[in-house]
């Protein structure tokens, strides 16, 4: 099955969940992650629509500076649309596995739900090393998206679906190696946190009533997923919703290291 295209069909569907509360948390857990401070400069690596970019200026100040590198030009030019006001922030095109940034340029970077998309998980902790100066900071967030639990009317079904949804990604369960990972690519202190996200509606509002859209309309067509499964499965988790019977859970994975000083 093919990944997750995050062109401008996907854009306002991004541009929805990261509004949710759930994804501000997350965005909160990770900027007191990476701890940057005035006169930093960071490199956000796969920055999406720009959100973290933008926002991490707030915590380098006017001394320092942010860099976004993305493969999407959909992407590339939301970021920028939202950071046209703003100074000391620049957007690149490329690919995480050949970031388009010099050797040894940032005290920081951080890398968001993107990895678990990339095939070679680790060239481009190769590359994220390399972008960084001696004792910079890295942090890295993903799902483990095999720890997906949903309260359902028939399990059976919903793990066929759950199964298709994880062809939407290279890794399914990249945080369970990302931290022997970046010791084999160099990396020192690191440092894992879980973080749990749940709900009881299924409610825009949140990570998971907003992914299960996102669920549908990944699966909806597809030749391993049978039309019917999807209808059913959708329209059970809303009864579920109506009845006061909705329930969704997810662990997200926080994990921080540091390249050696010297």
């Amino acid at each position: 099955m093919s990944q997750l295209r995050f062109d401008a069909d996907l854009l306002p569907r991004l541009e929805a969940l990261y509004g949710t509360e759930d994804v501000l948390r997350r965005r909160r857990l990770v900027r007191e992650a990476l701890a940057a401070t005035p006169g930093d400069s960071v490199l956000d690596a796969g920055c999406g629509p720009g959100f973290y970019a933008t926002e991490l200026l707030d915590d380098v100040g006017s001394d320092g500076s942010v860099v976004g590198v993305d493969r999407s030009r959909e992407m590339l030019a939301a970021a920028r649309h939202r950071s046209e006001a703003l100074a000391n922030v620049a957007f690149l095109e490329g690919e995480m596995t050949a970031l388009p940034v010099g050797d040894a340029a940032f005290d920081a970077a951080l890398c968001v739900q993107v990895l678990e998309y990339v095939p070679d998980v680790d060239a481009a902790l190769g590359e994220l090393h390399r972008a960084l100066v001696p004792g910079g900071r890295l942090v890295l967030w993903d799902v483990d998206w095999s720890t997906i639990s949903l309260g359902t009317s028939d399990e059976a079904r919903t793990r066929r679906i759950l199964d298709a949804w994880d062809g939407h990604l290279a890794h399914p369960a990249l945080p369970r190696s990302l931290p022997s990972r970046l010791r084999a690519a160099g990396f020192e202190a690191v440092r894992l946190e879980a973080h749990a996200f749940a709900t009881d509606r299924l409610s825009p509002e949140s990570y998971l009533g907003t992914l299960v859209e996102l669920v549908e309309g990944y699966v909806a067509g597809r030749d391993d997923v049978a039309a019917d499964d999807v209808r059913g499965w959708i329209d059970d988790l809303r009864d579920l919703d109506e009845r006061g019977a909705f329930y969704a859970a997810v662990t997200q994975v926080c994990v921080a290291a540091r390249k050696p000083a010297g």
